[in-house]
C-alpha cells in the first residue's frame, strides 16, 4: 500500500472530490483525518472507512477560520501522532451569471474558501511541517484557473489564485522538502454541479458542457482521488509546483 505510516488531512472530505480522496487514501494505508464544514457527512465518511478496515477520524470546521484550522492539525496529532500530507480540497463557487450579477457576499465568500483557506492551512502546516523534515501541500484547484469558462468570473480568479500560490509555494518550501502541487479537475458529478451549469440539470444542458471535454464525460471523484494519491506517494517525491489537469483533454 502506497500510503502506509502516513496521515492525512483532507477538507471538504464529507462528499464529493474529498469524500474519493479520504476513502482512496486510507485503502491506501493512511490514516485519515476527514474534514468538512458539514460535522454529520464528515462522521459518515469516516465512519464508513472504519467499517472497510481503515483508520479514519471526523473534525468538523470551517476552513477560513484560523482557529478551526488549529484545532484540525491539534485533533490530527492527538489521535495519530503526526501529518504527513494536507489535501485542500474544500471549494465554493458562485453561481454561473454574469459578472455585474455576483454580490459582494458571493465574492467575499468565494474567496474566503478557495484563497483565505489555502492561507491558513499555509500558516498552521508550514511550521509543522518545517520541524518534520518535510511535508506535502496537495491543492484542489481547477481547470478554470488556467482555462476559464464565462459565468464563474470570480469562481475563475479564485482557482487562478490558488494556481499561481501553490508554485510560489513549491518554489519558497522546496528547500524545507515542503512538496506542493494541483490538481485541476474539470467539472464533475458533485454537489455544485448546477451552481457551475448556472442551468437546471438536464441533459440537454449536461451535453453542452460535456462537448467541450475530448474524452465526453465529467470527471469522478476516483480520478481525482487517483492524482492525488500519485502526488501524495513516494513515487512523487521529486515533484512540486505542477499542476496536473485531470480533465480529458478540456485543457489542451
Amino acid at each position: 500500500m502506497r500510503l502506509t505510516g502516513k496521515t492525512a488531512i483532507v477538507t471538504g472530505g464529507g462528499s464529493g472530490f474529498g469524500e474519493g480522496i479520504a476513502k482512496t487514501y486510507a485503502r491506501e494505508g493512511a490514516n485519515v483525518v476527514v474534514n468538512d464544514l458539514n460535522g454529520a457527512a464528515a462522521e459518515r465518511v469516516a465512519s464508513e472507512i472504519a467499517l472497510s478496515g481503515g483508520k479514519a477520524i471526523a473534525v468538523a470546521g470551517d476552513i477560513t477560520r484560523s482557529e478551526d484550522w488549529q484545532r484540525l492539525r491539534e485533533a490530527a496529532l492527538d489521535d495519530f501522532g503526526s501529518v504527513q500530507i494536507v489535501v485542500n480540497n474544500a471549494g465554493t463557487t458562485h453561481r454561473n451569471k454574469p459578472v455585474m450579477e455576483v454580490t459582494e457576499a458571493e465574492f467575499d465568500r468565494v474567496y474566503a474558501v478557495n484563497v483565505k483557506g489555502l492561507y491558513w492551512s499555509v500558516q498552521q502546516f508550514v511550521p509543522y511541517f518545517r520541524s518534520q523534515g518535510g511535508g506535502v501541500f496537495i491543492n484542489i484547484a481547477s481547470t478554470a484557473g488556467v482555462r476559464p469558462r464565462p459565468g464563474l468570473v470570480w469562481y475563475n480568479g479564485s482557482k487562478g489564485a490558488m494556481i499561481v500560490a501553490s508554485k510560489a509555494l513549491a518554489v519558497e518550501l522546496g528547500p524545507d522538502r515542503i512538496r506542493v502541487n494541483c490538481v485541476n479537475p474539470v467539472m464533475g458529478e458533485t454537489a455544485l454541479m448546477t451552481e457551475f451549469m448556472g442551468v437546471e440539470d438536464t441533459p440537454e444542458n449536461r451535453q453542452r458542457f460535456l462537448s467541450t471535454i475530448p474524452l465526453g464525460r465529467f470527471s469522478t471523484p476516483q480520478d481525482i482521488a487517483n492524482a492525488c494519491l500519485y502526488l501524495a506517494s513516494d513515487e512523487a517525491e521529486f515533484i512540486t509546483g505542477t499542476c496536473l489537469e485531470v480533465d480529458g483533454g478540456r485543457c489542451v
